[in-house]
């Protein structure tokens, strides 16, 4: 079993015509949709893509950077692929495996879910 990219988003503004003021100052928050490649279905994680110089102008404090894409400038196509790679190496032998990987690189809707 392996993961697909489903879709990717963002809830704060169209993609597909979000343009950063400063190409390599800028953060957004992704949505990707990802689910196995056996089913139709999918989980929502998110993802936040930032530049360095973003993080040098807003954090002040020390903080981790789970769930964190850093890159140089704001290039759509680039931060799709680099999504689609690394959700493409995940695989296992169930789902739960598979967003346990998943969930060491984007925040997965059901982490720390105690069902």
């Amino acid at each position: 079993m392996h993961a697909v990219v489903k879709s990717i988003s963002s809830d704060e503004s169209d993609i597909a015509k979000f343009l950063p003021e400063d190409m390599a100052c800028f953060s957004l928050s992704l949505r990707v949709r990802i689910g196995s490649d056996e089913t139709s279905g999918a989980d929502d994680f998110e993802l936040c893509v930032c530049t360095p110089e973003w993080l040098r102008k807003t954090v002040w404090e020390p903080r981790w950077g789970r769930h964190l894409l850093i890159v140089r400038e704001y290039d759509l196509s680039a931060i799709e692929q680099c999504i689609r790679d690394y959700v493409a190496g995940c695989h296992g032998s169930n789902w739960s495996e598979i967003a346990g990987k998943l969930a060491r690189v984007f925040g997965w809707e059901f982490e720390d879910y105690q069902g």
